[in-house]
């Protein structure tokens, strides 16, 4: 992105991709190929509605016609929720959940005297949380949500938020929505960590039906100076009239002068490069920004055996080592099969993931997925399985950057730590943004940093845009 834009206003850029395919962390996986072959995210996978920069530039490089709904977690009726009792269908939740929930306030908070609604709140927002929170947060949301939320949702009339025939379902979107003010009471950890459940069970999401790599794909086919792959910056060195960044290509390294270079490398992978020139703040940023692991394990079926059980999409909350599952989409030609995301984990869990071998990971989760759909364990129903374990990438360190527990002069703060430039040093990407973890944050950083170069110094000039981690592109 941020190349495209240099070029647009007269750069002349050089593009550093050390991997050996454009995207960073867009990572479109094919089982196959041809336009029919049966496809999984193994990284990005979602646009909300409201990310106007993300599809403002869609439309802008003619993707418009390809964006389509996503569906999400809790979106599927028939999909599957683990609870205390094993699994349930989501239709088939609320009377589980709601037992668990009130059985766990009694341990807690003996005595309470929560309404009925406020019981249906906190089991719902309970099972987000359980779903999408790695481990060394959940416990922590789910104190905060019984000593600080509870009380204050029991002073709001729930009854316009509660949906099914029994009242038993709560819509949190539009509850946040017409009360505001009840995250204002809430910790600082629990309120960043709202915004990631509201935006992840949102049912006002996009994705792109032929890959999210078209994104990169095309504003790559854009640019006048082709990307080539394989060549890894090892080195920057910051000096009064630009940048040397240092590149490997196969078994040599060479130096390279640049009046400015913008680095979008994750700052996990950037701390292992060698750096010249960075003052002492910035090289304590570098190292505080906090990388959160992601894992994802895909799986190429036979045929689309969810639909078996009525199971058109969303995604079921299966626990375990595996977390989440989701239902992609049918969009390979007929007799091709069918991908299907079958775990889909963070933090801690995804580290343990991503520590085994591909053989022994992609082992766990068919054994553990079986037990929720034992159609995977029909013979031949799996051809072949494929996983990203984003902490161990070489090229990011990680999955997203996170500043959960932070409050909102924090998270400025480190913002501004983290995209500040060292001299003609600048930097963007997801962590320097935002919307840390989205492609809006990825875009909205790229956006800044040109400006940025621009402002420095006018005129056309030689970039290199160093870096090939950025989630929304190849810089």
């Amino acid at each position: 992105m941020a190349a495209y834009e240099l070029e647009r206003l007269g750069h002349r850029v050089e593009v550093l991709e050390g991997n050996n395919r454009i995207g960073g962390r867009i990572h479109t996986h094919r089982f196959g190929k041809g336009a029919g072959a049966p496809s999984v995210e193994l990284g990005a996978m979602r646009i909300p509605t409201h990310h106007r920069l993300t599809l403002e530039y869609i439309r802008h490089l003619g993707l418009e016609e390809n964006l389509g709904a996503f569906s999400t977690l809790l979106s599927e009726e028939n999909a599957f929720l683990h609870t205390d009792g094993g699994f349930v269908r989501i239709k088939d939740a609320a009377g589980p959940l709601r037992e668990n929930f009130r059985r766990e306030l009694e341990e807690r908070l003996p005595g309470h005297d929560h309404n009925e609604g406020t019981v249906v709140f906190g089991a719902w927002l309970t099972a987000i949380v359980d779903a999408i929170a790695p481990p060394d947060l959940r416990d922590a949301l789910r104190e905060d949500l019984r000593r600080q939320l509870l009380a204050l949702v029991d002073r709001i009339d729930l009854a316009p938020h509660l949906r099914g025939a029994a009242g038993d379902r709560v819509d949190l979107h539009s509850l946040f929505s017409a009360h505001p003010g009840i995250r204002a009471g809430c910790s600082g950890r629990l309120n960043s960590f709202l915004d990631d459940i509201l935006a992840e069970t949102s049912p006002a999401l996009l994705r792109l039906n032929g890959g999210m790599d078209q994104l990169p794909r095309r504003l790559a086919g854009r640019l006048r100076t082709p990307v080539v792959c394989g060549r890894k910056a090892v080195g920057l060195e910051v000096r009064p009239d630009g940048v040397l960044v240092h590149v490997r290509a196969g078994a040599r390294t060479r130096v390279e002068h640049a009046d400015f270079v913008l680095c979008t490398v994750p700052f996990p992978a950037l701390r292992r490069m060698h750096l010249s020139g960075l003052d002492a703040d910035k090289l304590a940023v570098l190292r505080e920004v906090h990388y959160c692991p992601a894992t994802k394990v895909a799986f190429h079926c036979r045929e689309p055996f969810w639909w078996e059980g009525g199971i058109r999409g969303g995604a079921s909350f299966t626990g375990g080592a595996i977390r989440q599952t989701y239902y992609p989409p049918v969009d390979g030609s007929p007799g091709q099969g069918a991908a299907l995301l079958a775990s889909y984990t963070i933090g801690d869990e995804a580290a343990r993931l991503g520590h085994l071998s591909a053989r022994r990971r992609h082992r766990l989760v068919l054994q553990e997925l079986g037990a929720v759909h034992p159609e995977l364990l029909r013979p031949g129903m799996v051809r072949a399985a494929v996983s990203a374990a984003w902490g161990e990438c070489r090229w990011s360190g990680g999955g997203c950057t996170t500043r959960w527990g932070k409050n909102a002069a924090e998270c400025e703060e480190e913002l501004l730590r983290a995209a500040r430039p060292v001299g003609r040093l600048f930097f963007a990407g997801e962590h320097c943004s935002s919307a840390p973890a989205w492609i809006e944050g990825a875009i909205e950083s790229a956006l800044r940093a040109v400006e940025e170069i621009e402002r420095y110094e006018p005129g056309p000039r030689h970039a290199v845009a160093s870096g090939r981690h950025n989630p929304a592109g190849a810089l």
